[in-house]
């Protein structure tokens, strides 16, 4: 049988990480694989962390399993943290949430869900989009279409082309995938009235909106960054969230992740939570407790609450900051190419806008390690390596 088993291509960004530990050159610098790094270049556990996990290890008294859907406490804490803790979806019981291993995990059960409800649906995401999302919905069952989203020219969101996409293309029980906020990998997010346009297209046209929140509060702060997903909950009769805990609370390895679904009514939500419980059930059974744990102790304790808000503001400042440094950097090095478009952009991600072969020539001759498309992350630079990046772009243009 496994004669006929063929090698799977790496990961582009996966195998960026493996190249990067192997190269030699003391000025190597990792701009690829997208993770939150401190100025020593390290991805350090956040002090609200520490201290709830200080508190878990006391108070914990069980490793028994928790429920299909994790634990009540941390889905009602994230469905709060996502959606604001007095909007009517909640408050009308018209949503079912889970606990799921990390977001890649909300966004596979998710699809499971939807392929569920419509076998075969087909979902459109932007072009581009972060590179697992078409993996994860074609392995569930679903097709996968593009809309315009990123016009590399203006280096901001192609909104007329994705518009008339979703007006012209889609039809009546189509998927429509979408960033909430620091789109991974282009950075250029919609802003409200764009969200309403679309969100206005969605009801209209009988389409599901499935929303991808996977750095809530490195954008703008955790209100703002849920902004668009909130007006489009306002607007729609039902959809679908998927977010992460990975970026926010810096838990990469703790696998903790959400999926809500919003129906119509509290009666379908019930339908949905079951239908979704089942398919659990069916593919990892319970999901893992630690990380869900560590996050409600902080949600729930509001000085740990306030402790970690204040940790992730140094964070998304730094970040703008980083965006700022670069865009000087680069034209003190007397590059003429407008790179200000990285100021604008929002969250851990920006592409440099450079070709594949200006791209080779960074990583194989200068070690700055970048995605082929010649996206970054910004959270990779430092005061120590923020010159030499630039220096080493001005090189290959």
């Amino acid at each position: 049988m496994f004669e006929s088993l063929r090698a799977v291509p790496a990961d582009p960004i996966l195998n960026l990480s493996i190249l990067y530990r192997q190269d030699t050159n003391p000025n190597k610098v990792d701009l690829g694989v997208g993770m939150y790094k401190d100025e020593a270049g390290h991805t350090a556990i956040m002090e609200a962390v520490s201290r709830a996990q200080e508190l878990i290890l006391v108070e914990e008294d069980t490793k028994a399993y928790v429920s299909m859907a994790g634990s009540k406490r941390y889905c009602d804490l994230l469905a709060q943290t996502t959606l604001g803790a007095d909007h009517t979806v909640l408050t009308n019981n018209r949503f079912a949430v889970a606990q799921t291993p990390g977001g890649s995990g909300a966004l596979r059960v998710l699809a499971e869900f939807i392929n569920a409800a419509k076998p075969g649906a087909t979902v459109w995401a932007g072009n581009p989009t972060w590179a697992n999302h078409s993996p994860i919905m074609q392995s569930a069952g679903l097709e996968i279409k593009q809309y315009p989203y990123y016009d590399k020219d203006t280096k901001a969101v192609d909104f007329a082309g994705m518009l008339a996409t979703l007006k012209a293309e889609t039809k009546a029980g189509d998927v429509v995938l979408l960033h909430a906020c620091c789109h991974n990998p282009s950075g250029a997010d919609l802003n409200l009235e764009q969200w309403q346009a679309t969100a206005d297209v969605i009801k209209a046209k009988g389409l599901l909106p499935y929303v991808d929140i996977a750095y809530q509060g490195l954008g703008e702060g955790m209100d703002e960054d849920a902004a668009g997903l909130r007006l489009m909950a306002n607007t729609v009769p039902e959809m679908v969230i998927a977010s992460s805990c990975s970026k926010n609370f810096g838990l990469y390895r703790e696998r903790t992740g959400t999926a809500i679904i919003i129906s119509t009514t509290e009666a379908q939500a019930h339908l949905a939570q079951s239908q979704m419980n089942g398919l659990i059930r069916a593919n990892y059974s319970m999901p893992p407790s630690h990380g869900a744990l560590v996050v409600e102790t902080i949600l729930a304790d509001p000085k740990l609450k306030q402790m970690w808000r204040d940790e992730l503001k140094t964070m998304r400042k730094r970040i703008k900051h980083l965006r700022s440094q670069l865009v000087d950097a680069i034209k003190a090095e007397g590059v003429e190419q407008d790179f200000s478009f990285i100021e604008r952009q929002h969250g851990m991600f920006s592409f440099l806008g450079i070709n594949a072969a200006q791209v080779d020539q960074l990583v194989n001759e200068h070690s700055v390690y970048l995605v082929g498309s010649s996206r970054i992350n910004l959270a990779g630079l430092n005061q120590r390596n923020i010159a030499y990046v630039a220096k080493a772009i001005a090189a290959v243009l």
